[in-house]
């Protein structure tokens, strides 16, 4: 089975989740908003799930996997959903101007946040159409931690490794600098990953071109104008309405993922 040692790189992102927002989520756990708390339990829950996945495939132990896999078609609308609020309280808080920095990333959040969403979708979607691909599968479902990798790396760059911020941009813009590097760290990763075994490595060509994506809108969006009426014009969505479509999207990548893949013929267990 591919990805052997999967489960630590996977654990290493969620390590960095617990760090990077030590500060600003999990110490503070009370006091955060709702949309805090379901971006937070479902990212982790996912993460949790694949390293559960890995272990379990790798273990011989097919019927755990089978049943975690059927459990994801659950938890992934939740994911979505976790990102469609977080992107809620960046448009809310850009048009209230609550700070310098609200105001000056709040549209490069909400746009690094959508390519994120798409990045999940289009991989969860070829993860389950080529489920009968044992390395295709798993190198599609491995490669999502790699886009959530970048915000919690890029608070612990910000606290405590400044260093590493080879661009030191001045005010706000240095968040922009250290999410670009915590994605060139990725696709570094990911390349690495494409050039060891080019013939079943498309997943991590794919998320490098999400993350390459993700970083140069996210840097250049403060510098482009229009964004930011066009991000005020999002904030008056109702929430509901964006909840909704997220949620919905989740479910649709998964049943069409399902259905690309051969619908409900019999499934062999996948590694993941």
């Amino acid at each position: 089975m591919p990805y052997r040692q999967a489960h630590w790189f996977v654990g290493l992102v969620l390590t960095m989740i617990l760090l990077g927002f030590w500060g600003s989520y999990w110490s503070a756990i009370a006091a955060v908003p709702l949309a805090f708390h379901v971006h937070a339990i479902s990212a982790s829950a996912w993460l949790v799930l694949l390293i559960v996945q890995s272990l379990a495939i790798h273990r011989r132990s097919n019927a755990l996997h089978r049943q975690l896999g059927l459990a994801s078609f659950a938890l992934f609308p939740l994911l979505i959903l976790g990102f469609v609020m977080i992107i809620d309280i960046s448009a809310q808080g850009y048009v209230a101007a609550r700070n310098d920095f609200a105001v000056h990333n709040g549209p490069s959040f909400g746009i690094g946040m959508a390519i994120a969403i798409a990045a999940y979708l289009t991989l969860f979607y070829l993860a389950l159409k080529h489920r009968r691909n044992v390395k295709l599968h798993a190198g599609y479902l491995l490669a999502t931690p790699l886009i959530l990798f970048e915000s919690p790396f890029s608070r612990v760059m910000g606290d405590y490794l400044p260093w590493l911020n080879i661009i030191n941009s001045p005010g706000p813009q240095v968040v922009q600098d250290t999410i670009a590097l915590s994605d060139a760290l990725s696709i570094v990763f990911a390349l690495a990953l494409y050039a060891l075994n080019r013939k079943h490595s498309t997943p991590w060509l794919v998320a490098a071109a999400f993350m390459a994506a993700q970083a140069i809108a996210m840097w250049f969006a403060p510098f482009v104008p229009a964004l930011g009426p066009m991000f005020a014009a999002y904030a008056r969505i109702p929430l509901g309405l964006t909840a909704s479509a997220g949620i919905a999207a989740g479910a649709l990548a998964g049943w069409l993922g399902w259905r690309a893949g051969g619908g409900a013929r019999r499934v062999v267990a996948k590694a993941v």
